[in-house]
């Protein structure tokens, strides 16, 4: 071997090393965004002392039993006995229901809850799932693991629950252009939703086109800040899926 060669050999070598290791620090990052679990699916509890209050209020009243419908959701479906509570009392007042519904929620919170009593002991005729609008507006969460994370509620409620129905609500429309990109997200969440349904024990119905007009618009004669409902947006709410509450509690 010549000298120039015994020179270049190890440059060679270093050069083919240093591709290598570029190559690997390349990949890390993709495997592990494909490894992780997703967030959606960790149950995780909110560290804010009033959601803990509130959890032990809701461990209270299902431990006084007598119930027969559920609605499980964030500051939405908690929003039933504020804004939407006469509403509320006139549809559900009279049906033995629960409201699990906690301000600032995600799928993850909610995983926490039902793994720490909220459905314990309990055997209602049809739990009322709407979760996940904080996962991509709040959190940022791509579709698919918001949707990752509805499907363990789901699962969760289907294991602990067998004999209560399920009707899956869609995210609510915000925001109030059609084209806004966290519309198009959810839009895309409830592409996913709508396949977990299997009409037998899981139901889907979205109730979107209740709040828009022709032309996509969230109207805030419904929703004041594109989000939340008002006592009309309920009312909108509550006679949007009347039908099927009905036909799921056998009266």
């Amino acid at each position: 071997m010549s000298i120039r060669n015994r020179r270049t050999t190890p440059i060679r070598y270093l050069l083919l090393l240093l591709v290598i290791l570029g190559i690997t620090l390349a990949l890390s990052p993709l495997s592990l965004v494909r490894d992780r679990t997703p967030a959606a699916v960790a149950p995780i509890p909110q560290t804010d002392a009033w959601w803990m209050t509130q959890h032990e209020h809701a461990l209270a009243r299902i431990r006084q039993g007598n119930i027969d419908l559920v609605m499980i959701g964030d500051s939405i479906t908690q929003g039933w006995g504020n804004e939407g509570r006469r509403v509320w009392d006139t549809y559900y007042g009279h049906r033995r229901a629960v409201n699990l519904g906690f301000n600032s929620d995600r799928t993850e919170h909610v995983l926490w809850r039902l793994d720490h009593g909220e459905i314990d002991g309990m055997s209602p005729k049809l739990a009322v799932l709407m979760i996940g609008t904080n996962n991509t507006g709040a959190h940022h969460d791509p579709p698919e693991e918001t949707a990752a994370g509805v499907h363990a509620i789901l699962t969760t409620l289907r294991t602990r629950l067998p004999a209560t129905k399920i009707l899956l609500l869609g995210l609510f429309p915000r925001t109030a252009s059609a084209d806004d990109p966290i519309r198009r997200i959810n839009g895309t969440v409830n592409d996913h939703l709508r396949a977990y349904a299997d009409n037998q024990h899981i139901f889907f119905m979205d109730l979107s086109r209740h709040f828009l007009d022709v032309r996509g618009r969230l109207s805030q004669d419904l929703m004041p800040d594109f989000v939340h409902p008002n006592e009309h947006g309920y009312q909108v709410w509550a006679d949007g899926m009347e039908d099927m509450i009905k036909q799921l509690l056998g009266k």
